[in-house]
């Protein structure tokens, strides 16, 4: 019987405070693996402006900063740990930023993928040789920076894919959503998501020591409970709190409750951090506390088709 510790997080969103934490936990746990399920990247764009006397100006978490060039490296590393995507620019490109919407996106795809660069070479520093990275996207990650990890030799990237943890272990990875209020790059209906599901569960050898690390929770699975929003995103507050309902996947949930894989590792919902058994299957959500630094994994020991340890790890 193979034996594998592992941790699993997901959802940093562009935080190389938290990205830099789940590293450190290959060294601190002895772990054979670290496995993370998408939405890496940043959401918000930081310009720092060149002046024509040399000089910076930006703004982050309403302070200005006027920056001279020896203070810049440490200034947008101070960014990125804020989980934004640090750009110097002039003041004509930052007009153009601010008005041409293809512009702006095509933009932020390329820094996105500069981000997601530099936090793949930053593994072999942190992470030892015989732990491996296991990484797949997640809806809100878009599809130019699946080249990017792919080019790490460091990495397995593992999207809409099995891959072995060990000798006996799989891990299976698949980064889609059913549809969000949202319209994240990777998102599809119910009915082209358990298709693609069954696609990838053909892969799989052994069912029943599998695991399936699919982004999206199961459905009405209490780890899948967001406050609810109207058309326009705005919280619908019910006796002065959030109404909270379940956003999880129906095809998800149907795929665990017909495969019954050993466990099945999710994110995306960042406020149903926790874990339930469906049928014999685990499911699990660290949550996510990005904004804040905070780190939020869980540590898993598996023994066979025998779940040894499951511990939430936060810091």
């Amino acid at each position: 019987m193979a034996k594998a510790r592992f941790m699993f997080a997901t959802d940093l969103h562009g935080s190389e405070t938290v990205w830099r934490k789940f590293l450190n936990t290959s060294k601190i746990y002895d772990l054979d693996a670290l496995i993370l399920s998408g939405d890496m990247t940043g959401k918000i764009m930081v310009p720092i402006i060149k002046r024509p006397d040399g000089k910076y100006d930006s703004h982050l978490l309403g302070r200005s900063y006027e920056l001279t060039e020896s203070e810049l490296d440490d200034y947008m590393k101070k960014v990125r740990m804020t989980s934004y995507l640090p750009y110097i620019t002039t003041a004509e490109e930052g007009q153009r930023i601010s008005q041409d919407e293809q512009y702006r996106e095509d933009l932020f795809e390329r820094l996105e993928c500069e981000i997601v660069d530099l936090w793949m070479k930053l593994i072999p520093d942190r992470v030892p040789p015989k732990c491996k990275v296991i990484i797949s996207p997640g809806n809100d990650d878009k599809f130019a920076i699946d080249e990017t990890i792919k080019k790490s030799p460091h990495v397995i990237f593992a999207e809409e894919d099995v891959v072995s943890l060990d000798k006996e272990h799989e891990v299976l990875c698949f980064g889609w959503s059913n549809p969000t209020p949202f319209f994240s790059p990777r998102e599809c209906s119910e009915e082209e998501l358990e298709a693609k599901l069954e696609a990838v569960v053909k892969k799989v050898r052994n069912l029943k020591t599998a695991i399936f690390c699919i982004h999206v929770p199961p459905y009405d699975a209490q780890i899948d409970y967001a406050p609810l929003i109207d058309k326009d995103l705005n919280l619908i507050v019910v006796g002065g709190r959030p109404q909270m309902v379940p956003v999880g996947s129906k095809s998800v949930r149907k795929i665990i409750e017909k495969y019954q894989p050993l466990l099945g590792l999710h994110g995306h919902i960042h406020e149903s951090p926790g874990f339930i058994r469906i049928g014999r299957t685990e499911c699990l959500n660290p949550g996510s506390e990005y904004g804040e630094g905070i780190f939020k994994g869980y540590l898993v020991e598996i023994d066979g088709d025998k779940v040894k340890r499951l511990q939430r790890v936060e810091g």
